[in-house]
């Protein structure tokens, strides 16, 4: 679905899939858990889902001749982080507007992690203390005339790249890969879990899943605390990605599937049961989740197993989308393991 489309390539390649023995046989061993790495897809600072949906956005930045990549998100934000390596990487200014969405007092969080390596790699950051909301912001358009108004030419990239016209591409791009990696590993998943925020990675799954049949199993794991508007953010950009690599159908609203369950108690902030998941996670596997969303969607699908969820003997592949950087912020907490 995607060869009309340009992508500039950015990662290593296909994500690996890993199994998770040691996590489905701690769970009952009812189901089959296996992971796809998009953490480790890219050698742009650390790598992470958005990497693989700005591979279709830079085409178009090249051919607008943009200087200033601007962008926004949270103090600990994957996505700033993943949007100044860009930069770095093609020779362009990155202007970041990074406001206070998580309430969390460590009195690191603005120093490490996500924030650090941005700053290293040089981008310009304006910090801004505004709540978390995953709409459009006054201080994101206001950094973009800012640009102009010193004489550069800026590029727009939302939040999470996900209401950009391209943002939910890469997303199917991850569907036909999926679908590739099932006929040489001679398998087949009956679900696919993600973590679900500002929705075009959730978008994009739906789109490319909807090919075969899946998209209804894709269960999306909210981490935002605000269901409503990210339900209906998924919709609206798998209903304009699905228009635009000609699907030839629309996407149904019951085949965005969004789970509710694990949010709390607001966004970025972890509960015990995340914290409980990270670990678990991490000492069974070895594999590093994080506490603003990754941590949450491992909670999640560690819970819907246990709740038998899942018909027994389903092969669930988890999108484990990166972020890892961020748990440096939340260092205090962690302190102890």
């Amino acid at each position: 679905m995607l060869e009309q489309f340009e992508r500039y390539p950015l990662t290593f390649g296909p994500s690996p899939i890993e199994r998770l023995d040691r996590l489905s046989e701690h769970l009952g061993a009812t189901v089959e858990i296996h992971a796809k790495r998009e953490d480790c897809n890219s050698g742009l600072a650390f790598g992470g889902n958005k990497i693989r949906k700005l591979e279709y956005l830079v085409p178009d930045i090249l051919k607008q001749g943009a200087d200033t990549l601007v962008t926004i998100g949270g103090i600990q934000s994957n996505h700033t982080r993943q949007v100044a390596a860009v930069a770095a990487k093609l020779g362009l200014r990155c202007r970041l507007v990074q406001e206070s969405w998580v309430p969390f007092p460590d009195a690191v969080y603005d120093r490490v992690g996500n924030i650090l390596m941005s700053r290293v790699m040089g981008a310009e950051i304006e910090l801004v203390d505004r709540g978390f909301d995953i709409g459009i912001r006054d201080s994101w358009e206001q950094a973009l005339e800012d640009v102009r108004a010193r004489g550069g030419t800026p590029y727009p990239i939302p939040a999470g790249a996900s209401v950009h016209e391209l943002g939910g591409l890469g997303y199917v791009g991850f569907a036909e890969e999926v679908r590739q990696q099932e006929r040489e590993m001679d398998l087949h998943f009956d679900y696919i879990v993600v973590c679900t925020v500002t929705g075009s990675t959730h978008a994009g799954m739906v789109v490319g899943f909807a090919a075969d049949g899946r998209a209804r199993n894709v269960i999306g794991i909210d981490a935002s605390a605000t269901p409503e508007k990210t339900g209906d953010q998924v919709r609206e950009i798998a209903g304009r990605t699905a228009d635009l690599v000609g699907l030839g159908r629309t996407i149904e609203a019951d085949e965005v599937v969004l789970n509710r369950d694990y949010a709390y108690p607001v966004y970025g902030v972890p509960s015990d049961e995340t914290n409980d998941a990270i670990r678990l996670c991490a000492r069974l596997e070895g594999m590093m989740t994080d506490p603003v969303y990754e941590g949450k969607s491992m909670q999640g699908l560690i819970d819907l197993v246990r709740k038998g969820y899942f018909p027994e003997g389903s092969r669930v592949l988890y999108a484990h989308l990166g972020g890892v950087p961020a748990i440096n912020g939340y260092s205090y907490l962690y302190r102890n393991g």
